[in-house]
């Protein structure tokens, strides 16, 4: 990327494609159970976009919001995007460790509602869900969006055989993925997505598709959607650059005829996802 790399830019970014890829079936059924008054909390809650969107839909006229994540940089831009609204509801942002944070919150079982955003797919998810599940009260709903399932989709395509091998290897770097030497990852997240739920104790109220789509109209992407894609094409780059299987040119070569699809709004993204909705036991 020629622009300086920022991932709070990605995250505002993102937040356009996000609003059209949320599922709205389970986007409603979540909006018809939350209860009056409703206590929130979102874990790896970014720059508090979902905040946000909750905020737009007229969701925290009665509502106390906690927003957690682990990066003073975005919790420092939550705050200034978020001072709009906050005063109108009880909004609480901290920068912490999501499991420093269980260790903390979890006898409370304080919330109504927990949302995890695009996030638990960087999770073991098997292991952190129990943990999650101990901070809703009994009863508590639980809305888990945009889990990644298994499909990376760039158009027009390059070279069948490279593009195919490319994906491959990005979502393998996501299944093999390890943070302080634990399991972070799965390409799969979306679909062992209804199993883990179900043997962590949750009930599945709602569950649907949620996929990235981004195109331009004519030469130009919607909002800030070109450097989203910029983005995602970095990440990748940065994830597979010296993979042995790789040919290294061949690679480089790849990454800006990427770049350069997005530059001339040619660039086609789908990645496929799935949002769930859910409450644990009374």
């Amino acid at each position: 990327m020629e622009t300086e790399i920022s991932f709070t830019r990605y995250l505002s970014a993102k937040k356009t494609v996000d609003d059209r890829a949320l599922n709205q079936h389970v986007w409603q059924v979540m909006s018809n159970q939350l209860p009056t008054p409703v206590r929130i909390l979102e874990v790896g809650a970014g720059i508090g976009t979902m905040v946000e969107r909750f905020g737009e839909h007229g969701l925290l006229d009665n509502a106390d919001y906690t927003a957690i994540d682990n990066q003073d940089e975005n919790s420092r831009e939550a705050g200034k995007r978020l001072r709009k609204v906050n005063g109108r509801f009880p909004l609480t942002l901290e920068t912490i460790n999501l499991f420093d944070f269980v260790r903390r919150e979890q006898e409370r079982q304080a919330w109504d509602l927990l949302i995890a955003h695009a996030f638990l797919d960087l999770m073991d998810i098997p292991a952190t869900l129990p943990r999650l599940f101990s901070l809703l009260k009994p009863g508590g709903l639980f809305y888990f969006t945009l889990n990644f399932d298994g499909a990376t989709i760039l158009q027009p395509t390059i070279d069948p055989e490279l593009d195919a091998l490319i994906e491959r290897l990005y979502h393998r770097m996501m299944d093999t993925r390890l943070t302080d030497g634990k399991p972070s990852g799965d390409s799969r997240s979306g679909r062992h997505l209804f199993q883990h739920l179900r043997q962590a104790g949750g009930e599945i109220l709602a569950a649907g598709s949620s996929d990235w789509v981004v195109f331009a109209a004519g030469n130009d992407y919607p909002a800030d959607e070109a450097y989203f894609l910029h983005f995602i094409i970095h990440t990748m780059q940065q994830a597979l650059t010296g993979h042995p299987a790789l040919n290294a040119k061949q690679f480089v070569e790849w990454i800006a005829t990427r770049q350069a699809q997005i530059k001339r709004g040619e660039l086609i993204y789908i990645a496929h996802q799935i949002d769930f909705l859910g409450r644990i036991p009374d």
